[in-house]
């Protein structure tokens, strides 16, 4: 191969066998972990480059400009040391010193935002200020991962395909955890036009307003909004979205570590959960596939950290059997009409004068 990017996707599926039962539907789960920069956000991070290469958006020498507090910055600092482009990512002081040793690993610039939004989150105030660098610094390129749509047609193109190839006509149901949208925009378009049988399952954190709701603070990394991103597409083609709380979402991925030997992040663990409760409700065999978005390796102080779990009063419990009976007892949709509980906010896009909006006449899907 001519590039370590070259190594991008092609990720690997295996099957569950400790955590569910015969009489159960099958689980699935995309390691998308195997990608070189140890994440999903590898793939729309280079779709996106890459358009903007093709575009004449993005020169040599150029820079990148990203609010990420994670995985696309991560992906991105791994493409601009691949590529030669210099790369500057604003992060939030809940970014996690793993993270931020890795953007500096690669040789990004870091810029840690520390004034909160009208939401208390930190996404508004990282964006704008992303915004400000990109009219403010030559011959720079905001990927823009929350607005731009190429974010979801990586996913659409990519992705949902290689599962397909992979899992066939026995999929029965694919579970996407929600935070810009691009999986779940990208998944539930292709497989709505190539396999309508199979269901799409967003899930959200409680706390996050994607599909609506009370928001208030919550610990699951890599997921949530304060609003319904663009990427997320026509919800109409989502058949259900679950909310879930932190800590049964951790203690799934204490599971996986101790009972399947899959160390994973807590959106993985968020999809996990529900995946438990679809195959314990479904049966017959009927296959489940559930998208692990990165390593738990990222997660070792928090997750995966008795006394971090401790200090934040959430049972370290890793018993199968637990988290089954909870999953069966407590989780329960939160909306099977995502149509009817969302949270659009067109107007962020003209408050945070977000640089893709003025390329969506441009962006010509290939």
């Amino acid at each position: 191969m001519n590039s370590v990017l070259d190594t991008i996707g092609k990720t690997p599926v295996i099957q569950l066998r400790n955590v569910v039962t015969r009489e159960e539907g099958e689980l699935w789960i995309k390691l998308e972990r195997t990608n070189p920069g140890g994440s999903i956000k590898d793939r729309p991070a280079l779709f996106i480059v890459e358009m903007a290469e093709r575009r004449g958006w993005l020169k040599p020498g150029g820079t990148l400009i990203e609010s990420s507090s994670g995985n696309f910055g991560i992906s991105l600092a791994m493409i601009g040391a691949a590529r030669g482009y210099r790369v500057i990512i604003l992060v939030d002081p809940k970014t996690t010193s793993t993270n931020l040793s890795m953007l500096k690993a690669y040789g990004a610039e870091v810029i840690v935002v520390t004034e909160q939004d009208d939401s208390g989150s930190y996404h508004k105030t990282r964006i704008t200020l992303a915004n400000k660098l990109h009219r403010e610094i030559p011959d720079s390129f905001r990927p823009d991962q929350c607005f731009n749509l190429l974010n979801s047609e990586a996913h659409y193109k990519q992705t949902a395909a290689e599962l397909f190839q992979q899992c066939g006509e026995n999929l029965d149901a694919v579970i996407l955890t929600v935070s810009t949208g691009g999986q779940i925009g990208g998944f539930s378009r292709y497989f709505k036009e190539k396999a309508s049988h199979v269901k799409i399952i967003a899930v959200d954190a409680i706390g996050s307003t994607i599909f609506g709701g009370v928001p208030h603070p919550y610990l699951l990394p890599g997921m949530g909004l304060s609003w319904t991103p663009a990427n997320v597409g026509d919800l109409n083609r989502i058949d259900a979205v679950y909310k879930v709380p932190d800590e049964e979402s951790f203690r799934m991925c204490r599971v996986l570590a101790r009972h399947e030997g899959i160390l994973c992040g807590g959106s993985t663990g968020a999809a996990a959960l529900v995946a438990l409760k679809l195959a314990q409700a479904r049966g017959d065999r009927k296959r489940i596939a559930v998208i692990a978005s990165d390593n738990g390796e990222r997660y070792l102080s928090t997750i995966y950290n008795d006394e971090w779990m401790n200090n934040h009063s959430m049972s370290t419990s890793t018993s199968p059997a637990d988290l089954r009976e909870w999953t069966r007892t407590h989780l329960q949709p939160y909306s099977v009409f995502p149509a009817e509980t969302a949270n659009y906010k067109p107007e962020l896009e003209d408050l945070l004068d977000s640089p893709s909006r003025y390329l969506k006449d441009q962006i010509l899907y290939e």
